[in-house]
C-alpha cells in the first residue's frame, strides 16, 4: 500500500485537534487529521447545553487538578483566554458572561465549530473523518496504518480525549499509543460527574430530584461555592460536580446547605422570636418546601419550635452546615463532563507538550493530566495545550 506523507498527522477531531491542526498549518506544515467519528468536534456542540461554555475570563494553573499542578502554566501563558476571545471576536461569533466569567456563544455551539473548522480550510488542513486507527509505528518518521490508508509524518500528535461521555465514541486510545512509546499514565477516574447516594441513610433524599440550593461542597482543603441539585439518584449541580474531581474513593465530602449562616444559632433565634411557629414553619423560609420537609425527622414534622430542645435544633443546624456524605459511588464516564488523570505530564515538555523522549510525538487536551474546572476551563486547556503543540510540531 502506497503511503500519504504530510508533515503532521492530528489524531482526533476535537477541540484540540483542530486548533492544533490550524496552528500548525498556519506555519505552512502539510497536516492531517484524522477521526473515526462520522462527525467532527461532537463533544463541543454538546457543550454547555449546545452553546459552547469556550473559555472563562480568569484562567489560571489553580483551576486544574493535575499531578504537577505547575505543568498547565506555560501553555496558558502562550496563549490566553484573552487570545481565544479575541479570535471569536475577529470571527463574529456573539457570546455573553454567563456568570462566574464563563463565556457562551448567544446562539449555536456550531459558532466555534465552525471557526475550527473553517480555520483548518483556509490554511489547508486536510480532515479525514470515519478513519480509525489500526496501527502505528515509528522508524525515521512515524508510520500510521488506518482501515484506509496508510500514512507518514514525521510529527504525531495525539488528541483523542479521555473516557467522558463514551456515546461521543470516547476511548481509551490516546492512553493506549501513549504506553506503547513509553509514556507512562496517571490511573484514570470520571470528573465533573454527579454523585449517587444510595441504601438506608440516604433515604430522606428520595422525591427530591429538581431541587436545587446554593450550597458549599467541601473535600479536604477544597470547597466551592454554587448551586446543588438533588437527581433521581444523588446529587448534581455544580458545587457538586465541581468537588467530584476532587473527591478519594473512600472520602466524604461536607455540604454547607446554608453558606454564611449559623443554622443553629439561626433556629434558636427564631425559637426565641417565635416559639409557636411549626419548625417546619421555619426551615420553609429557609429552604424548598420539599427540602425542608425531608430535613425534619417525622417526629418533628408537626412539632412548634418552642416544643423542641435547644440540643435538638443545633443538631439539626450541624446538619445544615456541615452535613458529612460518603457517595456511594458516581454516573461514571457515561455522565462525567471530563476525566481526571491521563498521560502523565512528567514525560512532556510543558513548553510544546511535546515527549522529551521521542522526538516528534505531542499529547494535548483531555488526554493530559490536566483537568480543568467547570466553567470553560477544559476548553481553555484545549486552546492552549493545542497551540502550544501546533507552534512547534
Amino acid at each position: 500500500m502506497a503511503k500519504t506523507v504530510f508533515d503532521v498527522v492530528v489524531i482526533g477531531a476535537g477541540a484540540a485537534g483542530l486548533f492544533c491542526a490550524a496552528t500548525a498549518a498556519r506555519r505552512g506544515r502539510r497536516v492531517l487529521v484524522l477521526d473515526h467519528a462520522a462527525e467532527a468536534g461532537a463533544k463541543i456542540l454538546i457543550s454547555g447545553g449546545g452553546r459552547c461554555n469556550f473559555t472563562n475570563l480568569s484562567v489560571r494553573a489553580e483551576n486544574f487538578l493535575s499531578a504537577n499542578p505547575h505543568f498547565a502554566k506555560s501553555a496558558l501563558a502562550k496563549f490566553s483566554s484573552q487570545d481565544f476571545v479575541k479570535l471569536v471576536e475577529t470571527h463574529d461569533i456573539a457570546y455573553h458572561e454567563k456568570r462566574l466569567g464563563q463565556l457562551f456563544c448567544d446562539d449555536s455551539a456550531r459558532g466555534i465549530l465552525g471557526m475550527l473548522l473553517g480555520l483548518c480550510r483556509q490554511n489547508g488542513v486536510t480532515l479525514r473523518l470515519s478513519q480509525k486507527v489500526t496501527e502505528i509505528s515509528r522508524g525515521a518518521a512515524f508510520t500510521v496504518q488506518t482501515d484506509a490508508d496508510m500514512i507518514e509524518a514525521t510529527s504525531l500528535v495525539l488528541a483523542t480525549g479521555g473516557l467522558s461521555i463514551p456515546k461521543l465514541g470516547a476511548t481509551g486510545f490516546t492512553y493506549d499509543i501513549a504506553k506503547q512509546f513509553g509514556l507512562a499514565v496517571i490511573p484514570v477516574k470520571p470528573g465533573l460527574v454527579p454523585l449517587r447516594f444510595e441504601g438506608d441513610p440516604w433515604g430522606w433524599m428520595q422525591g427530591l430530584s429538581g431541587v436545587s440550593f446554593e450550597s458549599v461542597a467541601r473535600f479536604g482543603k477544597r470547597e466551592f461555592r454554587e448551586n446543588a441539585l438533588f437527581t433521581h439518584r444523588g446529587l448534581s449541580g455544580p458545587a457538586v460536580l465541581q468537588i467530584s474531581s476532587y473527591l478519594s474513593e473512600a472520602g466524604d465530602l461536607t455540604l454547607n446547605m446554608l453558606p454564611g449562616t449559623d443554622a443553629s444559632a439561626l433556629l434558636l433565634e427564631r425559637k426565641a422570636a417565635r416559639p409557636k411557629a411549626e419548625l417546619k414553619t421555619i426551615l420553609a423560609e429557609m429552604f424548598p418546601a420539599r427540602l425542608a420537609q425531608a430535613l425534619l425527622p417525622e417526629a418533628l414534622q408537626k412539632q412548634v419550635i418552642a416544643e423542641t430542645s435547644n440540643q435538638r435544633l443545633k443538631e439539626l443546624g450541624e446538619k445544615i452546615n456541615f452535613l458529612r456524605m460518603r457517595p456511594t459511588g458516581t454516573e461514571g464516564f457515561a455522565k462525567a463532563e471530563v476525566t481526571v488523570g491521563g498521560v502523565d505530564t512528567a514525560g512532556l515538555s510543558s513548553q510544546t507538550m511535546g515527549a522529551t523522549e521521542v522526538p516528534g510525538l505531542f499529547v494535548i487536551g483531555e488526554a493530559v493530566d490536566v483537568t480543568g474546572w467547570l466553567g470553560g476551563y477544559n476548553f481553555q486547556w484545549a486552546w492552549s495545550s493545542g497551540f502550544a503543540a501546533g507552534s512547534v510540531a
